[in-house]
């Protein structure tokens, strides 16, 4: 799936409400989606977004191809720059993370740009077990993709 350059809406659905750990109670906030808006084209129909070694007819009976997230980030990026862009995430050294130069946007993401290549790559809170779903118009094409959290399974 190719989505065409521009510039393009990222919007974060949150939840709050009590929350109970290890029998303490808590107030709590936490992102439920993540939304990137392609178009503002009505979605009509909705399919789980599968990575390239995906396959649904493989998957047991009322299952879905969920991904993992070891440290709870995901994030949303121009594929022709991910090696540049996703550098930053990938340094470690003795154990710590090398300092790396992000913008911060709204809802606690970031936002890392490779200007030679005008491409971005945004990080969200994304926890393991989440589905990516496509949103698509009555021609077929991409309107949105929505990234859910966990064991949500809400479409925006």
């Amino acid at each position: 799936m190719r989505i065409p350059p521009g510039v393009y809406r990222v919007e974060i659905a949150w939840t709050a409400g009590p929350y109970e750990f290890f029998g303490e109670r808590f107030d709590g906030v936490e992102c439920a989606a993540t939304r990137r808006c392609i178009s503002d084209d009505p979605v009509v129909a909705w399919e789980m977004g599968l990575g390239v070694d995906d396959h649904v007819d493989r998957l047991p009976p009322g299952e879905r191809p969920r991904f993992e997230a070891d440290h709870n980030v995901g994030c949303l990026a121009d594929a022709s720059a991910w090696t540049t862009l996703s550098a930053p995430f990938r340094t470690c050294v003795d154990g710590c993370w090398e300092p790396r130069e992000v913008g911060q946007l709204p809802d606690g993401c970031e936002r890392i740009c490779d200007e030679s290549q005008q491409a971005d790559l945004v990080t969200f809170t994304a926890q393991s077990g989440g589905v990516v779903w496509l949103g698509r118009t009555g021609t077929g094409d991409v309107a949105a993709i929505v990234v859910t959290n966990g064991m949500t399974d809400a479409k925006a």
